[in-house]
């Protein structure tokens, strides 16, 4: 068999994952991924054999899973959150694309929960309506173009996803965002934002978008901005971020 199935394994956690990705997982000659991933998956599939490699080795990743695939190995390759959304779907297809020797290996995506719906669901509900996802991450996208699509989404009041808020590099991305969407966009917004979604030492906060703008986020954080409508609601004892889709529900008195 030459094929790769590219999984996404949502944010880590058994729960998080579609059974379809744990069958490909378990199935697999071979787990290639990024090694904070890979590490996620040691303990729930001991049985598996994985390969990793570290940030930016993207291609080579690819490469190695192509090369392993066309020896005649069913490959799992990973990644968190969704196969295709930052992940590494689109780069696999580019790679055994321009390669031309990998025509013999069938390539199949298995989709997965990114973290804009597993954050979502820690906050409440705050993409009920449109949203826009945008990652800060430089790294292949100019930043010319991420201050463009910020505005964009805020000129079309929508509510927003932001992933990758900080790195070492980029120290201020999310300030800098903060500022880009504060040209359009009520400072008392409400936001919120996850750390560690579904995995040991989750937590998440509200807050205003003025207040987002000097939180310390990281890595593993993604915050959300909501849209003009978007509140907090109080329920049993906790509180939602709540964007509503508009169904004009009446109040107890207006029976």
């Amino acid at each position: 068999m030459k094929k790769i199935v590219v999984v996404g394994m949502g944010p880590g956690s058994m729960g998080g994952m579609t059974e379809d990705a744990k069958a490909v997982i378990s199935a697999a000659d071979e787990v290639v991924g990024y090694k904070t991933y890979i590490d996620l998956l040691r303990e729930q599939f001991p049985s598996a054999r994985f390969y990793d490699t570290g940030m930016r080795q993207e291609e080579d990743r690819c490469r190695y899973a192509l090369e392993a695939a066309d020896s005649g190995k069913l490959i799992a390759l990973v990644c968190s959150g969704d196969s295709s959304v930052y992940g590494m779907a689109a780069l696999l297809i580019e790679v055994a694309e321009a390669s031309k020797e990998f025509s013999g290996v069938e390539i199949e995506i298995v989709p997965g929960v990114t973290a804009a719906l597993s954050g979502s669901a820690v906050l409440g509900a705050p993409l009920t309506n449109d949203f826009a996802v945008i990652s800060l991450s430089n790294l292949l996208t100019p930043l010319s173009l991420i201050e463009k699509r910020l505005r964009a989404a805020a000129s079309g009041d929508f509510c927003i996803a932001l992933y990758n808020p900080r790195s070492h590099g980029r120290p201020d991305a999310l300030k800098n965002a903060c500022s880009v969407l504060l040209e359009q966009v009520k400072p008392d917004t409400v936001c919120g934002w996850v750390r560690n979604i579904a995995r040991r030492g989750e937590e998440f906060h509200f807050c205003t978008l003025k207040e987002l703008m000097s939180a310390e986020l990281d890595m593993f954080c993604t915050a959300f901005v909501g849209n003009s409508l978007t509140r907090l609601v109080e329920h049993g004892g906790r509180t939602y971020m709540v964007t509503p889709r508009g169904y004009g529900l009446k109040t107890e008195s207006g029976r």
